[in-house]
């Protein structure tokens, strides 16, 4: 039996109040960089930089040269906007301000 010739795969792209996901056929071997590239989703969301895109097919993280399968999902990541150490200090600090001794 030959390989197929075709496959397909989804990107998704997630916003605070928004998800989306396209649909994306694409010829077999195609790469991450390709399918988010024909998704549209660069054109429709001016805010993810092309420059320093971050993706994923299925939560981990791969290079934009990495080959897809039928079926993949390629996450398009948003740089994250508070250091996550930070985060939790500032969590840890607000409950135990709210806490009272004796």
């Amino acid at each position: 039996m030959a390989p197929p010739t075709e496959s397909a795969v989804e990107v998704v792209y997630a916003l605070p109040g928004e998800q989306v996901l396209v649909h994306v056929p694409l010829a077999a071997g195609a790469t991450v960089g390709e399918a988010i590239g024909q998704s549209g989703l660069l054109q429709r969301y001016p805010q993810i930089q092309a420059a320093a895109l971050c993706a994923g097919v299925f939560g981990n993280r791969v290079a934009m040269d990495t080959r897809l399968n039928d079926g993949d999902r390629v996450e398009i990541y948003r740089p994250l906007t508070v250091d996550p150490k930070e985060a939790r200090r500032r969590r840890v600090m607000l409950r135990t301000a709210g806490k009272t001794v004796g």
